[in-house]
C-alpha cells in the first residue's frame, strides 16, 4: 500500500460517510477514481441506495475514467439488480487499476466483484485501510453477518445516571447543544427505536425536526399490546414513516386504528418481559436496516443490553445530581458477579456544550 493510496481511500471513506441513513439496505460507499494523481470522479452512495458510488464517480470522470485507479471502499458488486453490476461499469469504462477496502460478505457478491475485474485484466488490490472500512460497514456487516442491524443506545444522563426524576420530570436535563446533535445523529442512522413505556411516557415524535434529512429515518416503537398513545406518533406519519413491532395478543382493534392511520404493523414473539430482543432486532433486519439508534426507555435498554444486543453506547453527561430516588437510564440487568457486567471500550470523549458525549464500542 503506497501513501496515495492510502490518501486516496482515506478521501473514499469520508465520502461514504455521506451515505449514512440514507442508503439502506445498501451499504454507504464511497469511489474516488485518479489519473495521473488527478482525482477526475468522486461519487458515494445516493439516498435509497442507488445509484451506486462507483456510477455516480464514473459519469463524473467521463473519458478521463479510462487507464484509471479507482478506490472504492467496498468490493465493487457482481450481481444484477435494479441497475448492472458496478464491476461491468468499472471494466467498461477501461479502469487500469482498482483498490478496494474490503471484500463484500454479500453472497451475492463475496469475492465475485474482485474476481470479474481480475478476468478482464484489471489490477486488483485489496485490503487498503481495511479496518477502517470495517469500522464504517459497521451496519451493513452486522445485518448480513449477524443478521441484525448495528444497535447504538443513546442515554441523556445526570452525572449518576439519572434519566429523570421520580415524578417523571426530565425536560431538560442535557443542554440544547446536545439535544441538537441528537437530532444530527438520529439523520445518520436508519432509524430511531424506543419502548413503548418511553412512547407512553412522552408520546415523541421521533423526527429529525432542526433539519430536513435526505431521507427520514424510519421510527420504530417496540409496543408488545399496541397500547400506545394515539397523539402525535400517530398524527405524524406522513412526516416518517413508523413501524409497531407488537406481540400475537395486541388487540385487532388497535390493530385496525395504527394499520388506518399508516403505520407498519410487524409481529414478533414475546420474551421473558417483552418482546424478544433478537427476534425484534432481526425482523428489522429483514425489512433492510442496517442502523438503528435506540432512546430507551431504561427497561427496555435492559432487556436489548441483556441480550447482547448494544454495540455502540452514546452517552451524554449532564453536570447535574438528581439522587437515588430518581429513575435510573438502565434498568435491571440481573447481573450478580462485576465480571458479568456488559464492558465497552471508550471510542471518543467531547465537550458537548454544557455536558460531555462519550461514545463507547462493545468491548
Amino acid at each position: 500500500m503506497t501513501e496515495a493510496d492510502s490518501r486516496f481511500m482515506r478521501l473514499a471513506l469520508g465520502l461514504a460517510g455521506r451515505g449514512l441513513g440514507n442508503v439502506w439496505p445498501n451499504p454507504a460507499v464511497g469511489c474516488v477514481i485518479v489519473n495521473e494523481e488527478r482525482i477526475v470522479g468522486r461519487g458515494w452512495t445516493q439516498p435509497g441506495g442507488r445509484p451506486h458510488a462507483e456510477r455516480r464517480a464514473l459519469d463524473q470522470a467521463g473519458a478521463a475514467a479510462r487507464g484509471a485507479t479507482a478506490y472504492v471502499t467496498l468490493e465493487p458488486c457482481a450481481h444484477h439488480g435494479k441497475t448492472p453490476p458496478c464491476a461491468e461499469a468499472l471494466i467498461s469504462a477501461g479502469v487500469a487499476r482498482v483498490v478496494s477496502a474490503m471484500e463484500d460478505p454479500d453472497p451475492r457478491v463475496s469475492g465475485r466483484g474482485h474476481a470479474m475485474l481480475r478476468a478482464a485484466g484489471i489490477s486488483v488490490q485489496t485490503g487498503v485501510l481495511e479496518a477502517e472500512a470495517r469500522a464504517a460497514q459497521a451496519g451493513f456487516l452486522s445485518r448480513i453477518e449477524k443478521g441484525r442491524p448495528w444497535l447504538a443506545l443513546k442515554l441523556g444522563a445526570s452525572f449518576d445516571g439519572r434519566i429523570a426524576l421520580a415524578n417523571g420530570e426530565s425536560q431538560w436535563i442535557t443542554g440544547p447543544q446536545a439535544r441538537a446533535h441528537v437530532q444530527a445523529l438520529r439523520a445518520r442512522f436508519d432509524a430511531v427505536l424506543v419502548g413503548g413505556g418511553t412512547a407512553r411516557a412522552d408520546d415523541p415524535l421521533l423526527t429529525v425536526r432542526s433539519f430536513t434529512p435526505l431521507r427520514a429515518p424510519v421510527r420504530v416503537v417496540a409496543s408488545r399490546r399496541l397500547d400506545l398513545p394515539r397523539g402525535r406518533l400517530a398524527g405524524s406519519v406522513g412526516q416518517a414513516p413508523l413501524w409497531l413491532v407488537h406481540g400475537v395478543e395486541a388487540p385487532e382493534a388497535a390493530r385496525d386504528f395504527w394499520a388506518g392511520v399508516g403505520a407498519e404493523l410487524i409481529e414478533a414473539p414475546a420474551g421473558e418481559t417483552g418482546l424478544d430482543p433478537m427476534a425484534l432486532m432481526a425482523a428489522l433486519a429483514a425489512r433492510g436496516l442496517t442502523r438503528v439508534f435506540c432512546e430507551g426507555g431504561g427497561q427496555f435498554a435492559a432487556s436489548l443490553m441483556a441480550a447482547g444486543l448494544v454495540d455502540e453506547l452514546i452517552g451524554f453527561t449532564a453536570g447535574v445530581v438528581l439522587g437515588g430516588d430518581a429513575k435510573p437510564g438502565i434498568g435491571d440487568l440481573g447481573v450478580s458477579r462485576l465480571s458479568d457486567a456488559p464492558r465497552y471500550q471508550l471510542a471518543s470523549v467531547q465537550p458537548m456544550g454544557e455536558d460531555v458525549l462519550a461514545r463507547w464500542l462493545r468491548a
